[in-house]
């Protein structure tokens, strides 16, 4: 990995005054493509870091009770002197010369390149067993991908047939390593071209963040939260959608993840509205750095032709979405909330962070690992429960070659800040329940169908699930890749998913476990394998065959990104993620001379408001939260029935809508004018007109008469 501690730096020209010594300089252009190489790492490290210490000052906040604004302006503080610390250390090294850096690639080279303790006689491939594992690969991968499709196939067969592929590529690979150490495994620093490509692949995929919108219902609770935080410089520690932080809070949300608030605090110190502010300038970064780290797995992990595999990692993204499981839905269209930063950035870096790690053993990459597992939790509660899994996986890879110790390092290392805030915040705050979450439980046959899909598109995913292991970099990238695929396929035997949620009650995100996979790499490094051919082009030209048949299947099979099957619209200019005219009414409601108490409109209209403002409490924000506070209560039942009437899907009694009304202060009621019913009966519940808009989204409002 390129880094400013590893630049080389090129001897200038000599002094020639007699008896005068010049050290060895970089001209200008040397150190503008060393500073082009170095720049992915350094933006997503420095992000990593500056994010985690965010995180950490949010947690210690509440010690001292602190406002969001302020804690952010601390951490503005100690990022500026964390940077000229930084920028100190690399002039000092860069002064050291070249021997420093001749000295460091030397012994970077050894740490890559040392024998593992032996644990068993050392062994050739056996090319049999090879061929086995393929076979399997095949017949899971076809049958898995076409199972979903209607064709009356057991999931058994390619359950097993995966695991089989699983395990014969994991003692294939073990076999390898103990067999002895290769010359050079680990990857060739990015050069400058590729580092440059990588950079302008993102840069655009950050542009075109500003023009997709998908709005998700989960809005109402990540964006609404930072409005709140934004306009009232507070921390709802309690409910704040059904109430003025007195309610409380949902149990499926502990308030550990610090995402939301550095953007309502960051907001509120420029003061600018919180969804322009994560729309118009957090998303952005957001999707440059989620990009760049795409670039640093695969380039870390593709034996050759790592930029060809980049390119169709990021094809599939934008070209395989549609599912609202899909990983390409959870990149641009959702990268926003804090679980589609976690899978899209946190995952790959982890598996480059752990990489790095098991290569060299250095301080650096024990840092960062713990840096990245901050940032995790601090983007969302999922970590706690993906990043044991993945680490687990990683750290059995290791254990099979007999490095225990760096290992339970890394375990530590990554798992001890996330699992420990939880088990603070459980202690704390009171138990966390799945209740309100998406609880609905799915087996391993539709788990696979929900990420890696079905049809064509499925059978490519496994196709790189079971020989992604085969295709990756020797030694550590594939023994980590195979860990990966081990762990997914076992959970993927019919059974193991049932008992883990039995064991554990974590049935709300075992749709997820393909997340620990890195699967966009994996599907990246198909275009890399080594095609037979007589000469060097005709094999680039055969990669680039596979890469065109690959993103050609994503064109012809599968639902891009901007489709409007993936509920994504296409805008011409930067937008928020919101339908517009839902945007537009509820801009106009804020406007209005309403009086005090709740406001009671449509469904969709009341799930916007808050991403709006706080200033305007609805009725109900989101019908799916109510499970938090039992469907069967009359707070619940109220509010399903006056939400009901509003949408014009039921027509309850003036005897009913008057009671919920004045149980819940009610102070305004908007409906469509298409809601007859509703236009009819709001003055005889006590409500005057006093407002109305025009088409499109033509509506009328009534105030209550004091």
């Amino acid at each position: 990995m390129a880094n400013v501690d590893s630049i080389a730096v090129a001897p200038a020209d000599s002094d020639p005054t007699p008896g005068s010594e010049q050290a060895p300089r970089p001209d200008v252009v040397s150190r503008v493509r060393a500073l082009v190489a170095a720049a992915p790492a350094m933006l997503t490290d420095g992000a990593v870091i500056a994010f985690a210490l965010f995180t950490v000052l949010y947690h210690l906040a509440f010690l001292g009770d602190l406002r969001p604004s302020v804690t952010f302006r601390i951490w503005l503080l100690a990022c500026v002197l964390l940077a000229v610390v930084a920028l100190l250390r690399a002039r000092r090294r860069s002064a050291a010369g070249t021997a420093t850096s001749t000295a460091t690639s030397t012994a970077t080279t050894t740490a890559a390149s040392e024998p593992a303790e032996p644990t068993g006689p050392q062994h050739a491939v056996d090319r049999r067993l090879l061929i086995g594992v393929l076979v399997a690969a095949a017949v899971a991968a076809v049958t898995a991908g076409v199972a979903g499709t209607g064709a009356r196939i057991t999931w058994w067969i390619p359950a097993v047939a995966g695991l089989l592929a699983a395990i014969g590529g994991t003692l294939l690979l073990r076999r390898a390593w103990l067999s002895g150490p290769v010359p050079n495994p680990a990857a060739p620093a990015p050069t400058a071209v590729q580092s440059a490509y990588a950079l302008a692949v993102s840069v655009l995929v950050g542009i075109s963040s500003f023009f997709l919108a998908r709005n998700t219902p989960d809005d109402v609770y990540y964006v609404g939260k930072s409005v709140w935080i934004a306009e009232r410089d507070l921390i709802p520690l309690n409910d704040f959608l059904f109430s003025e932080n007195v309610l409380p809070a949902m149990g499926s949300q502990p308030p550990i993840p610090s995402i939301e608030v550095f953007d309502g605090a960051f907001a509120n110190v420029v003061g600018i509205h919180a969804s322009s502010a994560l729309w118009y300038v957090l998303l952005p970064i957001m999707a440059v750095l989620a990009a760049l780290a795409l670039w640093r797995l695969t380039h870390r992990w593709a034996p050759r032709r790592p930029m060809l595999a980049f390119t169709v990692s990021v094809a599939y993204l934008y070209l395989v979405a549609g599912g609202d499981a899909a990983l390409g839905t959870f990149h641009l269209p959702r990268l926003h909330e804090g679980k589609g930063m976690f899978v899209s950035a946190v995952i790959p870096l982890m598996w480059l962070y752990l990489t790095e790690w098991f290569d060299n053993r250095s301080r650096r990459s024990l840092l960062l690992i713990v840096a990245l597992s901050i940032t995790a939790i601090g983007l969302t509660n999922t970590a706690a429960i993906i990043l044991p899994m993945l680490v687990g996986a990683a750290s059995f890879a290791m254990l099979l070659v007999g490095r225990w110790k760096a290992a339970i390092v890394a375990a530590v290392a990554a798992l001890a800040y996330p699992i420990g805030s939880l088990v603070v915040s459980r202690l704390v705050l009171g138990g966390m329940s799945a209740a309100g979450a998406d609880d609905a439980f799915f087996d391993a046959a539709y788990t696979y169908r929900r990420t890696l899909l079905i049809g064509v598109v499925g059978v490519i995913s496994g196709l790189a699930l079971w020989c992604g292991p085969l295709l990756a970099r020797r030694r550590t990238p594939a023994l980590l890749a195979a860990g990966a695929t081990l762990a997914l396929s076992v959970m993927f035997v019919p059974g193991v998913l049932e008992v883990m949620s039995a064991l554990s009650g974590i049935s709300v995100v075992l749709w997820r476990v393909p997340w620990l996979l890195a699967l966009p790499t994996l599907i990246g490094l198909l275009c890399t394998v080594r095609v037979p051919a007589p000469t060097p082009a005709l094999r680039r030209v055969a990669a680039g065959g596979i890469a065109a048949l690959l993103v050609a299947s994503f064109a012809l099979f599968a639902t891009p990104m901007w489709s409007p099957k993936s509920w994504v619209d296409v805008h011409d200019r930067p937008t928020w993620k919101l339908p517009q005219q839902r945007q537009a009414i509820a801009f106009w409601i804020k406007g209005l001379d309403r009086p005090e108490g709740m406001l009671l409109a449509p469904k969709t209209i009341m799930r916007t408001s808050p991403i709006i403002t706080s200033e305007v409490r609805v009725v109900l924000p989101r019908d799916f939260y109510l499970v938090e506070y039992d469907l069967s209560s009359q707070f619940a039942k109220d509010r399903i029935l006056l939400a009901s009437f509003a949408d014009g899907t039921a027509a309850p009694a003036p005897t009913e809508l008057s009671s919920a009304l004045d149980r819940l202060d009610v102070g305004t009621i908007c409906v469509y004018n298409g809601n007859q019913y509703a236009r009819d009966t709001a003055p005889q519940l006590g409500y005057q007109e006093f407002a109305s808009r025009r088409a499109p989204g033509a509506m009328t409002c009534f105030r209550r008469v004091a």
